[in-house]
């Protein structure tokens, strides 16, 4: 009784907020079913397998049920099961998404179909841990785009649904809530979800809202040299303490309207905000006598304690609108896209820094893992002091907004077969924004008594007085960001200001995308399959900014470029039998730089060095080839092995162009450049299943397995000013990992559901050094290996009580430059676990 009862207030809450009329009000749901919140991974097994074998296109998917089972925090972390997906981590926590080897600039996200715009300032790659994964219906990796589609993706496009109150077969309202606890820092953090959907006037309108809210305390140790060896022996080396504190709050709503079979008109959005507030207090030693020192050696070095406190906010937006109309012989799907990402950063801390000369008897130990010890005065705040501030604030936004037009015949041939001819355009206009401001206090540019304000200048005077929480070792005591913002509120800001930096990171970009496309989908027999097309787009591109002269003064700057691209496609599938399925696909794509890279701002240092973006940069092109074959396994599995081979042209890389063009009297111009070629190619292997054959208990056991093994090869150079010649080395592309394998063991009896996933991923290389050409430069990421589990307990139809435990084998993420000795990072970032409770209302 008391589930109907709140069904119906609910039901005549909905419709007086909408206005909508008495009748609707009284409306019974459109079918009596057994409300089930969350139907298990036997469930979701079949559902992603059923949407990837309907597919026309390539496409690896995870829905709701899989991403609710598996201790996924967001987004990116559900995504990286997937077979070709790899994750790029931001302390632990996944942020971006890499496919078949393509890192995260080279893939696009969207939102309900929506392009998804990036936050931050630089990039394109949108960073997938503002989505927490409790928001969503489904993920989708689409690997081979259909000419339909924007062919703004080098490795698959991510298409993220939210939940529409027409994707259950009754009116729904569930809650949850967790607490996790991170074992590094010891800090707990609450969670909580709330879910409704409900269908109203005799079941033709939909409404579905999501609200999830979580917090993330904890906290990462790091020792970071940035590749400073010579021949083995350390140059400096950073020991950093983090303890940010992550929040997310995200909110989605789909309404839908259908007044009959053949109408159709929703409105979809999501607001998700994201906010990561983040302490970094460091011990930082260089300045070494005589260059270097070698392990377990006693050197004299310059120390400084340093802090950097910032809160930065990103914010996601989506907002889409369309209709579906059947008229008969046609079919009209039109559609309005608004995205927005944008992040704030107010006046942060950017480093306060306290310096101490001279320090006698430092040593190290490790080259891996290079731990310091040293004198008490190494340690002692009274030592150190006041060296500079600096300050930074920066807001960044990107805007997409986008119109497009889809009109389908469908054809019935004379042998009984079907033709499905669909053609339209897209209009997209995009605008990217970045402006920042710089402050910078020096002892330096000191020029009276009290230029530090009042107060003392000592560490001493900056110091919470507890110790550090370090377990890699010691760092000294605590510095206080709220004691070193009073001195700064007091310490004027115009005289400080940083002009030429503050302008040359401001730039404007803009890009318009007009496209058309035609296809047509045959069934040639009903066993096979082929949809072949062309796309044709057309991208206006213009970037405004500044330069500075050597003298450091500043004068605008403006970049104009259009391009056009020709982009034909095929997919076929042919069934070889009832489960088993042939699949080819011919593709092509194309992808613009990062928006860092484009900046027209340039700096002239002096008459021979100079720094600059490079407008010019040419679009990167892919011609894409994937082969596979699919088997299904009864109802609950499915196999699959794909070869995919990618051609890239104009793959973009950061190098020196002194020597060249107009840089030739100059011997360093750090900026970007074409390369002539890069090939990815690789195998992506798939098996899941549920074992229902074996006897008894056995038989709730899923099996799942999946990997991928890539290789690539992108031709690398910059210009020798010494031989007066070009240099050109072949390396792979950054981002690519040779193999990435996702293994999952799950049961499924009764109340109790329980999933183990390992997660491996060979190393990789983040990025070329200063001198591409010098593969002994070039900074590595070692592989990792994570597993998690997650146990679930329903202790009745609609209560279940949750465990998750992640990174249970405390993995670590190492970086070395050049051979694996030879750190570059260490971060460590321990175990979390995470106790929850969902209940569903009815």
């Amino acid at each position: 009784m008391f589930r109907d009862n709140l069904s119906t207030t609910l039901t005549a809450v909905a419709a007086a907020v909408l206005c909508l009329p008495a009748q609707a009000q009284n409306a019974a749901p459109a079918e009596k079913v057994e409300a089930v919140v969350i139907s298990g991974q036997a469930s979701s097994l079949r559902k992603s397998l059923k949407m990837q074998a309907e597919a026309d296109n390539i496409v690896s998917a995870v829905v709701a049920d899989d991403i609710g089972a598996l201790p996924d925090i967001n987004a990116a972390e559900s995504l990286a099961r997937l077979p070709g997906v790899a994750v790029q981590r931001d302390q632990g926590e996944g942020r971006y998404v890499v496919v078949r080897g393509l890192g995260p600039d080279m893939n696009t996200i969207t939102v309900n179909g929506s392009l998804v715009p990036s936050p931050e300032a630089s990039r394109r790659g949108v960073s997938m841990d503002v989505l927490p994964s409790g928001l969503i219906r489904s993920l989708e990796v689409i690997k081979s785009l259909t000419p339909d589609m924007d062919a703004n993706s080098l490795g698959g496009t991510v298409d993220v649904k939210t939940l529409s109150a027409f994707d259950l077969p009754r009116s729904l309202l569930s809650a949850g809530t967790s607490v996790s606890r991170d074992a590094l820092s010891r800090q707990t953090s609450p969670a909580a979800s709330l879910l409704g959907a409900t269908r109203l006037m005799d079941g033709t309108l939909g409404i579905a809202a999501a609200l999830n809210v979580d917090r993330r305390k904890f906290g990462s140790e790091d020792v970071e040299t940035d590749g400073a060896w010579a021949a083995g022996k350390l140059t400096g080396v950073e020991l950093r303490h983090y303890r940010p504190n992550r929040d997310r709050a995200a909110f989605a709503a789909n309404v839908d309207y259908k007044p009959s079979a053949e109408s159709s008109f929703y409105l979809r959005g999501i607001l998700a905000r994201f906010s990561d507030d983040e302490e970094r207090d460091r011990l930082t030693i260089s300045n070494i006598t005589g260059g270097s020192v070698a392990e377990g050696a006693t050197a004299t070095v310059r120390a400084e304690r340093r802090l950097r406190a910032r809160k930065y906010t990103r914010t996601i937006t989506s907002l889409v609108a369309g209709t579906e109309q059947d008229l008969g012989d046609w079919l009209l799907e039109a559609n309005l896209g608004l995205g927005g990402g944008k992040e704030r950063t107010p006046e942060q801390i950017n480093d306060a820094r306290f310096r101490q000369n001279n320090v006698a008897g430092v040593s190290f130990t490790d080259t891996v893992k290079p731990l310091v010890t040293g004198p008490a005065a190494l340690y002692d705040a009274s030592k150190y002091t006041l060296n500079s501030f600096t300050l930074q604030k920066r807001q960044s936004d990107d805007d997409e907004h986008n119109g497009r037009l889809d009109l389908t015949r469908t054809f019935t041939l004379a042998d009984g077969g079907k033709l499905a001819l669909k053609f339209g355009a897209k209009l997209s206009r995009r605008e990217k924004r970045n402006d920042t401001d710089q402050w910078s206090y020096s002892s330096a540019s000191a020029t009276s008594a009290n230029y530090w304000g009042a107060g003392s200048t000592a560490l001493s005077a900056f110091v919470t007085g507890s110790t550090l929480d370090f377990s890699m070792g010691d760092i000294g005591p605590a510095m206080d960001a709220a004691a070193v913002r009073a001195r700064l509120a007091t310490l004027p800001r115009d005289p400080a200001k940083v002009a030429g930096a503050s302008a040359l990171s401001d730039y404007q970009i803009h890009e318009n995308i007009d496209a058309g496309y035609v296809q047509a989908t045959m069934d040639l027999s009903p066993a096979w399959m082929v949809l072949a097309g062309l796309r044709v787009e057309r991208t206006r591109f213009d970037a405004a900014g500044f330069q500075s002269s050597v003298a450091g003064v500043l004068s605008p700057t403006r970049f104009e470029r259009d391009d056009s691209h020709w982009l034909p496609g095929l997919h076929t599938r042919y069934k070889l039998s009832r489960d088993t399925s042939l699949r080819a696909a011919w593709t092509n794509t194309v992808v613009r730089p990062n928006f860092d890279q484009l900046s027209p701002a340039v700096t002239l240092s002096s008459t021979t060095e100079a720094s600059l973006g490079n407008p010019q940069l040419a679009p990167m092109r892919a011609h894409n080839l994937d082969l596979g074959v699919e088997q299904t396994l009864g109802n609950d599995g499915a196999a699959s092995a794909y070869l995919f081979h990618k051609d890239i042209q104009d793959f973009t890389y950061a190098t020196n162009l002194a020597g060249t063009g107009p840089w030739a009297g100059y011997t360093s111009v750090t900026s970007y450049a074409n390369g002539p070629r890069a090939t990815v190619q690789g195998v992506e292997l798939s098996w899941q299943q549920q074992l229902r054959s074996l006897p008894g208990w056995m038989s709730g056991f899923i099996v799942g397995a999946n990997a991928a093994f890539t290789h690539s090869t992108a031709d690398v150079g910059r210009f020798d000013t010494a031989s007066q010649s070009q240099r050109v080395r072949r390396s792979r592309m950054p981002g690519q990992s040779d193999s990435t394998v996702n293994l999952m063991l799950g049961y499924e009896a009764g109340p109790l559901s329980a999933r183990l996933a390992v997660n491996h991923k060979s190393k990789y290389l983040l990025q070329f050094g200063a001198d591409v050409t010098n593969p002994a430069q070039d900074q590595i990421v070692a592989a990792q290996r994570q597993v998690d589990l997650s146990l679930s307990y329903k202790v009745t139809p609609s209560v279940q009580l949750t465990f998750e435990g992640v990174n249970l084998n405390n993995e670590h993420y190492y970086t070395y430059v050049g051979v694996p000795a030879l750190n570059y990072q260490y971060e460590q970032y321990g175990r979390t676990f995470k106790l929850g409770l969902k209940v569903s209302l009815f």
